[in-house]
């Protein structure tokens, strides 16, 4: 009998510390999912799972039986396969009514909408240790900035600034979490942008009061 919720994101070594992106200049990954180099990157956690997956079903990528190789990951039960693989089969899979990727479609399209939903029930119910804090970041940032116009531009911003360290596997704390975004609504997203760590974004030195 087949693990129930296998870990996902864990083929792939991580690297040991965020590094420029050779092609957009910011940190690897701060440009997701525009920048070719920075979705290259971050996507190959995902695609090594899926592609394990459809090595062992002996399917092709970019075939029909992948297409329905897909279908079969989203009716499953949360669990059944890595929460990657439930990632990828979504981008897989075509929106019926807005024809967006599922789960990345308009604000008010609905089928994404609970297609998006959906998708966390193998973070709410799956064992622990199944998925670190810091993949569950990971999987939150990137499947909103697939989707940033159902976010808040601040959400964004603060997502976007995190995930090249979510990459090395530093997911910050609630107290830097809460520094970080304090420090983006002041406005301060180029200092927060230099910054080359979580502790060095939450330690930026509180502005002086104006009256």
């Amino acid at each position: 009998m087949a693990q129930p919720y296998p870990p996902g994101a864990r083929l792939l070594a991580r690297p040991e510390q965020a590094a420029p992106c050779p092609t957009c200049g910011a940190l690897l990954g701060r440009g997701y999912p525009d920048c070719a180099a920075c979705a290259e990157t971050v996507d190959a956690y995902w695609l090594a799972d899926w592609a394990a997956l459809l090595s062992g079903n002996g399917v092709a990528e970019g075939t029909a039986e992948e297409r329905e190789l897909a279908a079969m990951v989203l009716a499953d039960d949360p669990g059944a396969h890595p929460w990657t693989c439930d990632d990828w089969a979504m981008r897989r899979t075509s929106c019926p009514y807005c024809r967006a990727e599922l789960g990345s479609g308009a604000l008010d399209c609905l089928s994404c909408a609970s297609a998006d939903q959906a998708r966390w029930a193998w973070d709410h119910t799956a064992p622990p240790h199944a998925m670190r804090p810091d993949e569950h970041a990971l999987r939150l940032t990137v499947a909103g900035l697939r989707s940033a116009e159902r976010r808040r531009p601040g959400v964004v911003g603060f997502w976007r600034l995190l995930l090249p360290f979510l990459l090395v596997g530093r997911a910050p704390t609630r107290a830097e979490s809460r520094r970080v975004r304090l420090h983006l609504m002041a406005g301060r997203e180029d200092e927060l942008s230099a910054a080359g760590s979580v502790e060095e974004m939450a330690a930026l030195p509180d502005l002086p009061w104006r009256g």
